[in-house]
This record gives C-alpha cells, sequence and structure tokens, in this order.
C-alpha cells in the first residue's frame, strides 16, 4: 500500500467520524438550541453549519463537483441567521457527503492529490491560495472543520448535557 492511499484512507475515515459526531450531537437539539449561541459574540450551530458549507463549496464543490464559482461568498456569521434543526442536519450531512465525495475521487486517481485545481482563479483570501493543492485542502479543512466539529459539539452538551455516543 503507498503513502497517499494510506492518507486518503485516514482522511475519509476521519472526515466521516466528524460527519458522524455532529449528526449525534445534533439529534437531541431543539429548533431554539441550534440558534442559541453562548454570547453575543459567540456563533451559534446555525453559523457553524453555514460556514462549513460555505467552504466546502468554495474549496470542494467548484473545483471537482461543478459547482458554479461564486465570487461573493455569503455572511455565514450573521449572528441572526435562521436554520431549522433539519436544514442544519441535511446541510453539514450534505456538506460532508461532498467532500467525501471528492476523497472518492482522489482514492481512483491518487495522483490527483497534487492538483492546483484553482490557479486560475482570482486571488483568495485566507489561510490558502490558489497555489493550494487538493491535498493541502483536504489537510486544512479537516484541522479548520474540526474545531467547528468541537464547538458544535460543545454547544450541543451545554444545552443538553452528556451525549449519547
Amino acid at each position: 500500500m503507498d503513502t497517499s492511499t494510506v492518507v486518503i484512507d485516514l482522511l475519509y475515515r476521519k472526515y466521516k467520524s466528524d460527519q458522524n459526531w455532529v449528526r449525534v450531537a445534533l439529534q437531541p437539539l431543539s429548533e431554539e438550541d441550534i440558534r442559541w449561541s453562548p454570547t453575543p459574540e459567540s456563533n451559534s450551530i446555525s453559523n457553524l453549519v453555514a460556514h462549513i458549507s460555505d467552504q466546502v463549496k468554495h474549496w470542494f464543490e467548484i473545483a471537482y463537483l461543478g459547482a458554479p464559482y461564486e465570487e461573493v461568498r455569503s455572511n455565514n456569521f450573521e449572528h441572526e441567521l435562521q436554520m431549522t434543526k433539519e436544514q442544519a442536519s441535511e446541510l453539514f450531512q450534505t456538506s460532508y457527503d461532498h467532500i467525501l465525495e471528492v476523497i472518492e475521487i482522489m482514492k481512483a486517481n491518487p495522483e490527483r492529490l497534487l492538483e492546483q485545481p484553482y490557479l486560475n482563479y482570482p486571488p483568495f483570501n485566507g489561510g490558502l491560495d490558489n497555489q493550494a493543492t487538493i491535498l493541502e485542502m483536504l489537510l486544512h479543512h479537516f484541522r479548520h472543520f474540526s474545531s467547528h466539529v468541537g464547538q458544535i459539539i460543545y454547544i450541543s452538551k451545554m444545552r443538553k448535557g452528556q451525549l449519547q455516543w
């Protein structure tokens, strides 16, 4: 087994695990819990899910799943963002399904891990730039999204106590 296969399989398992953790964390929550934030400056689960979805679209769906490029990204940290529990759950699950789909593409074609799909796009602001490879995107977003998954779990525990894993 070569290194790329090991990395791809590991990323798949880790993203799948985070997807399951969020499913479990959202299950006991009410509509109010989804929109609640610990402080006025903090994000709600709705904000976090919208942010993850926006990032997945921007970094993965455009390059690998045919989504149209949008120069202006949504304001997903707007504190009055309204989303139902069902919408939050569906949006998160769909976003992670899209990441897993991209990982499956990489599994079938591991040489594509070093592709730079955004070289011909306008410059990006943020943690990655236009020269990022798909491997860099997957690793960067695993770290980034794991912090938001932790925030979602923490908010769920704040609202409902111990979760049933």
